[in-house]
């Protein structure tokens, strides 16, 4: 049975998986096209449409379709109800999952099982567990979440007959934004370091140039009720996406605007268009500065190749910027399909590891696996023997997104603290190689007589590392109750590991109790009860495209 890999987009999402000729090759979905837009429709209260007809269908009922919830993944207090009943950006999103593979299934005439789904490089815990939360609820077997930028570089080494490179993704979705830096040495794949902006995509741009449309509408239709119209706003959304796509390769685009017995002809040049985004542009261009640094400081001074993944990279003054700014020479790296293609790769190399024997892939003495194994495990992912002698030993590392640390109270007037004398201290910091451990720390209690020890674990939320408080975001917390009264300073240890699928764990220990308190940010803070009942609240719905 194939393993799948899914591009799960803000705006796009499409599925992919490795054919028999050992090319990742991408399902088409229910009406032909390679990729789905993510929107979803609440028609009736059992039944969801999801994509293209989904998207127009937004001019009509506005109230009854989602779009962009990729950008509110792990956020834990947003809740959306249809037709009486609540969702959240998981349950959605696994709508949008099950469509996915419904579509698949219907073109490769088998159970789509076992996937592997990506997300921005720079998703923080809760968005990435959000995810894989989301496969779960659809009924899938996440094998793993990787980096977008991970799964195009895989795509590149596959089709690339180069030697060793370093490479610079440049990526700029729907709704998201990374730069990462990319070592490719023999089966290794290695990232440097990784920044971004999860809340940065095309889908600014869009809006943009909806404002121009507006704008220019209003201005000759004084008076005008058109601006409070959700219906004409709507409209407004589907054109600018449409001429966004056109002024990347016309100087100019026309659209006639309607509004009850109003009308307006407006043309938008590329020129004023890249005007009004010129700040969004550089926005990614900040970034894309700070990853060349960081990938400096670790050794990389120069790339072979940087790749530009993402619809949007599509646009002129990207590759422009990217020339005049840096002096890269870019190249689009199929754009649309490049993630979804790697992830499918990335699938295939998952499934090695589950189709193998336990300890099967070093074999006695390191020699590998027996024909025996070999020639069961080729059969059962659909490849050939010598494919998969080369899946065995490819290895994927990844990095720390984003630092992560403890809430502490100060004792030294620290100016980073906060009123209260609270600040955040990183135990793991961003583009740490993972899986990663950085050592204990100690720390002490603050009153005497605590019988209680609170911990609260908490996320970078800014640009840059910070220890203050409001730069940081807290994604989780625990106590160590039933104490005996301990002295103000008794050492409480707290240690951090974060493993190859960016799952944190927190361990904290009162040393002179041994009393502990584990803590694992997974599944996106639902409970089996939760998840159990988000399954039956997705499972209701039929889902058609």
């Amino acid at each position: 049975m194939a393993t799948y890999g899914i591009d799960l987009g803000t705006t796009y999402s499409c599925i992919a998986y490795v054919n028999d000729t050992n090319r990742a090759v991408v399902v088409k979905n229910a009406v032909g096209e390679d990729s789905t837009p993510s929107v979803v429709f609440f028609e009736t209260d059992d039944n969801v449409v999801i994509g293209r007809e989904a998207k127009n269908s937004a001019r009509i009922y506005p109230n009854l379709v989602v779009s962009l919830i990729k950008r509110r993944m792990g956020e834990d207090d947003v809740e959306l109800e249809f037709h009486g009943a609540v969702h959240t950006p998981v349950t959605i999103s696994a709508l949008i999952l099950r469509e996915l593979c419904q579509s698949a299934e219907q073109n490769t005439h088998e159970d789509v099982r076992d996937v592997v789904i990506t997300v921005p490089a720079y998703f923080g815990v809760r968005a990435r567990e959000a995810t894989r939360a989301a496969g779960e609820i659809a009924g899938l077997n996440v094998l793993n979440v990787i980096p977008e930028p991970v799964a195009a570089a895989l795509h590149y080494e596959a089709i690339s007959t180069d030697a060793d490179r370093t490479i610079l993704v440049y990526d700029l979705g729907g709704g998201t934004f990374d730069t990462t830096a990319i070592r490719i040495e023999g089966q290794d794949i290695s990232v440097v370091c990784t920044d971004g902006d999860h809340k940065l995509g095309g889908a600014d741009w869009d809006e943009r140039i909806a404002d121009l449309l507006l704008k220019q509408f209003v201005e000759e239709h004084p008076g005008t009720e058109a601006a409070v119209s959700e219906d004409f706003l709507q409209e407004l959304a589907t054109a600018a996406e449409d001429m966004k796509r056109a002024l990347s390769s016309l100087e100019t685009r026309r659209y006639n605007a309607r509004f009850a017995d109003e009308v307006s002809r407006i043309e938008l040049t590329r020129t004023v268009f890249e005007n009004a985004t010129a700040d969004l542009l550089e926005r990614t261009f900040t970034i894309t500065g700070r990853t060349i640094d960081e990938a400096r400081q670790r050794g990389v001074t120069s790339f072979d190749d940087v790749l530009l993944v993402g619809g949007s990279t599509r646009m002129p003054a990207v590759a422009e910027g990217l020339r005049s700014r840096f002096g890269f020479t870019p190249k689009l790296h199929d754009p649309d399909l490049a993630v979804a293609k790697g992830a499918a790769l990335f699938a295939l190399i998952e499934s090695v590891k589950i189709a193998l024997p336990a300890g099967a892939e070093a074999g006695p003495g390191g020699a590998g696996p027996s024909p025996e194994d070999m020639e069961t495990a080729a059969a059962q992912l659909g490849v050939d023997t010598d494919s998969l002698r080369g899946l065995i030993g490819k290895k994927v590392t990844a990095v720390v997104p984003r630092a992560f640390g403890v809430k502490i109270l100060t004792t030294a007037g620290d100016a980073e603290a906060d009123d209260d004398g609270f600040l955040i201290d990183h135990l793991l910091h961003a583009n740490a190689v993972l899986p990663a451990a950085p050592p204990t720390q100690t720390y002490g209690t603050v009153e005497d007589g605590q019988t209680g020890i609170s911990v609260e674990i908490w996320e970078q939320a800014g640009a840059r590392e910070s220890r203050r408080v409001l730069d940081n975001e807290k994604i989780g917390n625990g106590t160590i109750t039933d104490l005996p009264p301990l002295p103000k300073g008794s050492p409480v240890a707290i240690s951090f590991a974060m493993d190859e699928m960016g799952t944190l764990r927190v361990h904290a220990v009162e040393t002179t109790t041994g009393k502990d308190l584990d803590i694992e940010l997974a599944i996106g803070g639902l409970s089996p009860e939760d998840m159990g009942q988000a399954r039956t609240a997705v499972g209701k719905y039929t889902v058609g495209a």
